[in-house]
């Protein structure tokens, strides 16, 4: 791909990128007429539509006049019949659309998944459908109709037919508009078959950039990341969901009552590993020069019964040029800093020492 190829694939990127991060009120027209039109090419009439202001609303609300059947709960979503004829729309066309793109193109395809579909993928699933997820742990069966939702896979053939010059057929791009206009005008949806809920976008979205392709995840230091019309909201810590109080008020009782290992981890960076080791009057072991990165200094201390944590410094710098401290928990019984240092990779202390400096 050449050089202005990549540029142009990485505008695509920023601008379905955009579409998906929006917290622009959603087009209700454009959406209702995009559904209705794919509730037409599988036989059916347009169904009625409820609105609602998030997903977790759309979890909890039978909509009116709705007589709901017992397969018809938002937990079983996975047995509905609407999405599984949906996706299958999705699925032929894609097929489709592969044989056309692989016909000369297959080098272009397999980077346009590289720097478009799967930094788009890897951004949804760390940003929107990870609040999905935290309000619908049981809907894990129904990951197969979030997936059509995404917008990595229009994005990707969008970025085909515009950088390529590949010519789709018209109904293939009719059918490909038809799910790039839903992700541009809407949030999920759920379709049965006289009615259909659809979900506004979040009114405030915020993000970190995480990878090299642009890719972004929930992150924010001073409020929730994620928050909606209604009220309901998810907090977030690069990239991870964590209670409220991580963000609003971490303190060392909280984060010793905490057993979910990535949330206390969170807390403590929140805090600050100095900071917190301090205010929990952690005992130091011992200290030792880090030999696998020069100029910095390991740091022992007794976190609890059996445990023991270790404090680095960061190989490499930050986005903001700083290098992050941290904190690992390594086996109570490790008494040198080095051998701590070397445990976390899997090796002893003395092949740790003799190692190509860190990052």
């Amino acid at each position: 791909m050449s050089v202005f190829a990549q540029r142009e694939a990485a505008e695509i990127r920023a601008e379905w990128l955009g579409h998906l991060l929006s917290t622009v009120p959603a087009d209700r027209a454009a959406a209702e007429a995009a559904i209705s039109e794919l509730y037409r090419l599988i036989g059916l009439d347009p169904p009625r539509f409820h609105w609602v202001a998030s997903p977790l609303a759309a979890l909890e609300t039978v909509p009116p006049g709705l007589r709901l059947r017992a397969s018809e709960t938002v937990d079983g979503l996975a047995d509905w019949p609407l999405p599984v004829r949906f996706r299958r729309l999705i699925s032929e066309l894609t097929a489709q659309l592969d044989v056309t793109v692989m016909r000369g193109h297959r080098a272009l395809d397999a980077m346009l998944g590289q720097l478009v579909r799967a930094p788009i993928m890897a951004s949804g699933r760390s940003t929107v459908a990870m609040a999905l997820r935290s309000v619908q742990e049981a809907g894990r069966r129904s990951d197969f109709w979030y997936a059509a939702l995404c917008a990595s896979w229009p994005a990707h053939y969008d970025a085909v037919r515009r950088t390529s010059g590949v010519v789709f057929t018209p109904d293939q791009n009719r059918l490909l508009d038809l799910w790039g206009t839903l992700v541009r005008s809407c949030g999920w949806w759920w379709p049965r078959e006289h009615v259909c809920v659809v979900s506004e976008r979040p009114v405030e979205i915020h993000t970190e950039i995480w990878g090299d392709e642009g890719q972004v995840r929930l992150h924010r230091p001073d409020g929730p990341a994620l928050r909606f019309a209604d009220g309901w909201d998810v907090h977030a810590w690069h990239g991870t969901k964590v209670p409220p109080w991580v963000i609003d008020d971490p303190d060392v009782e909280r984060i010793t009552r905490e057993t979910n290992i990535e949330v206390r981890r969170c807390a403590i960076e929140k805090i600050g590993w100095g900071d917190y080791i301090d205010r929990a009057g952690l005992r130091l072991v011992a200290t030792a020069p880090d030999p696998g990165n020069p100029g910095s200094e390991l740091r022992l201390y007794d976190l609890r019964e059996q445990t023991r944590v270790l404090l680095a410094v960061n190989g490499s710098t930050e986005r903001d040029g700083h290098r992050r401290r941290y904190g690992l928990t390594v086996p109570g019984g490790i008494q040198d800093p080095v051998a701590a240092a070397g445990w976390t990779y899997g090796l002893s202390g003395d092949q740790y020492s003799r190692l190509v400096r860190r990052t």
